[in-house]
């Protein structure tokens, strides 16, 4: 074998070799580039393409005026790609930890945890792990100026309420979910939460954005404000007021409500026990129960006002009707009713005006028994009884108010003293406010106004009424009545000298193992002012307060004085006008008023 013939074998060997090698480089390329493409483009497309969310800042929450109840503030999230880390920065890691206040063991434990393993044993690179929850600007920026590679920050929204308590039960709060609980950030959710927006860009190898690559972006739009009827002073006046009732009374729970008179808007509405919305976390499920919307009690005498005005209305009384008040019973409907008695004995037949200023129960179960049963249960639903008033924050009780077909044979007697029903504190106030504005049953209402982002107003919301329930005629004599309640009836201490005050006291036992108790009571007032000229509504209910020396928890015990400094502050501070001085003008034919 010759030295050519050899040479000549491997040359076409070797040239043969490379010649398959660029065959498969091409057959590869034709694969790659021809056969596969579509599908390889669309992989490598999913991995550098990436969606970028921006999320929308949520609506902040207003008060009449303007002051800001709930707000969403900027947050840091900072954390750490411990993959980008690099050997070179360790030395800043102390000041880091510094800056953000953990310890410098527990930062270095998470830069050093690269990997994690899932519940089927994969494993897979961790590209970030949280540091702190959050931090200021002026902290991250102190941050940035470090320098350490992999350890950036995520901005977002949190939420926060600059009056930590104030009107809780009606503002509501957004958990760390950004799921909203309770009161308007629940209602008014689909306002205020706005729209995020989104951009469709790609990233690099180390899952950075190429902004240079962006497609598509649409922009966030933040939620609107909402701005309340709420007046922040009225509602802290109420709130102190509340403060100092379960300091000094140890009551079970309160409520106090104020409301425009004649537009029905709420002012103010509190309940104790109340929680901070920044800390709701620690609030039991009590404190955050709205109970002036979802609590039943039994009115008491503040319903005697529904017989009253009913019978005024149909014309089978006046005023100046007397009746019986001295009796124990009395034949209706061909039964013998027996009366629920009076506190007071009385030594004379008293007038309708009487029968309110003086409370008396057997009066009130007589005005019941000219309506009949039907009349008397047809008076009450008018009146907003056993029906939800409308008012729009979280779970409302609609009351218990039976059909007359499911009445015993007592609850004529009962039902027009406040008893055998049952009621929420909302319900009792809005019945009051109906004598005030004129005789018409108001919506309870607590949003005037939807803002954008920029302040404009989007959207306004009025009074509204829900039905006429007595003649204006009727109401004005109610009112006139009422007055007789604080001048020399059951509330003289609700009387403020130089205003006309109309009122009902109310004292209910309380059902205990399914029976009224005599040692445990519901104590309230409801009343308006000026009587002339309604402005505003204030109800006041206290129950199971603790008094001294035995005393029972009448509603002139802890409810009229109550009334009397919440209503004496809201007087000057809501510049409420006086009006002619009782003195100088017969209470019942006052001149130049509504009378």
């Amino acid at each position: 074998m010759s030295k050519g013939f050899a040479s000549s074998f491997r040359l076409v060997l070797l040239a043969t070799a490379v010649l398959l090698c660029f065959a498969s480089v091409g057959v590869r390329l034709v694969h790659l580039h021809v056969l596969e493409r579509e599908h390889l483009v669309s992989y490598v497309d999913r991995a550098r393409s990436s969606i970028f969310k921006e999320q929308a800042r949520r609506g902040d929450i207003l008060d009449a005026k303007g002051d800001v109840l709930a707000t969403s503030r900027t947050v840091i999230q900072l954390g750490v790609d411990p993959q980008m880390l690099r050997e070179e920065d360790r030395a800043d890691w102390p000041e880091l930890a510094r800056l953000i206040g953990q310890p410098l063991e527990q930062l270095v434990s998470t830069f050093n945890r690269t990997k994690r393993i899932s519940k089927t044993g994969k494993t897979s690179l961790i590209r970030w792990a949280k540091l702190v929850d959050e931090i200021e600007e002026s902290t991250y920026d102190a941050v940035g100026k470090l320098g350490i590679k992999g350890v950036y920050g995520n901005r977002s929204y949190r939420r926060t309420y600059p009056r930590n308590q104030l009107a809780a039960h009606l503002v509501g709060f957004v958990n760390r979910e950004d799921d909203p609980s309770g009161g308007i950030e629940s209602y008014a959710d689909f306002y205020l939460r706005g729209q995020d927006g989104w951009r469709e860009s790609e990233k690099d190898g180390l899952r950075r954005e190429m902004a240079q690559f962006r497609k598509r972006e649409v922009p966030a739009n933040d939620g609107y404000s909402v701005a309340l009827s709420i007046d922040s002073m009225v509602q802290h006046l109420i709130e102190t007021e509340l403060a100092y009732i379960g300091e000094n009374y140890q009551p079970a729970k309160a409520s106090i409500i104020v409301s425009d008179a004649k537009s029905g808007f709420i002012l103010g509405l509190a309940n104790y026990p109340s929680f901070d919305l920044n800390e709701y976390g620690r609030a039991t499920l009590d404190q955050q129960r709205n109970t002036a919307v979802t609590d039943l009690l039994d009115p008491g005498s503040t319903f005697k006002i529904v017989a009253t005005s009913a019978a005024l209305d149909r014309g089978l009384v006046t005023p100046r009707t007397k009746f019986n008040c001295s009796i124990a019973s009395l034949e209706f409907e061909g039964r013998v009713r027996k009366f629920m008695p009076d506190d007071h004995e009385h030594d004379h037949p008293l007038s309708v005006a009487e029968i309110i200023s003086q409370s008396s129960n057997i009066g009130a179960a007589q005005l019941g028994m000219r309506l009949g049963e039907k009349g008397m249960y047809d008076s009450a639903r008018l009146f907003g009884f056993g029906e939800p008033s409308g008012f729009p924050l979280g779970y409302e009780s609609r009351g218990l108010l039976n059909t007359p077909d499911k009445w015993s044979a007592l609850e004529i007697t009962r039902i027009p003293a406040g008893y055998s029903i049952s009621a929420t504190p909302i319900q009792i106030h809005y019945a009051m406010a109906t004598i005030a504005s004129g005789g018409e049953l108001l919506r309870p209402q607590v949003v005037k106004e939807i803002r954008d982002a920029q302040g404009k107003e989007v959207f306004s919301f009025g009074g509204v009424s829900r039905r006429r329930v007595i003649k204006a005629e009727v109401a004005r004599q109610m009112a006139r009545m009422l007055v007789g309640v604080t001048e020399e009836g059951t509330a003289k201490g609700a009387a403020i000298e130089g205003y006309q005050v109309a009122g009902k006291t109310g004292t209910a036992q309380k059902l205990i193992d399914g029976r009224y108790s005599k040692k445990n009571h519901v104590g309230s007032f409801v009343g308006f002012l000026p009587a002339s000229d309604p402005e505003i509504v204030v109800t006041v209910i206290v129950d199971d307060a603790r008094l001294e020396l035995g005393r029972l928890n009448y509603g002139s015990a802890v409810a009229v004085p109550a009334f009397r400094r919440v209503a004496e502050q809201l007087i000057s501070y809501l510049d409420i006008k006086p009006v002619v001085a009782p003195e100088a003008q017969p209470r019942l034919a006052l001149e130049g008023s509504r009378w």
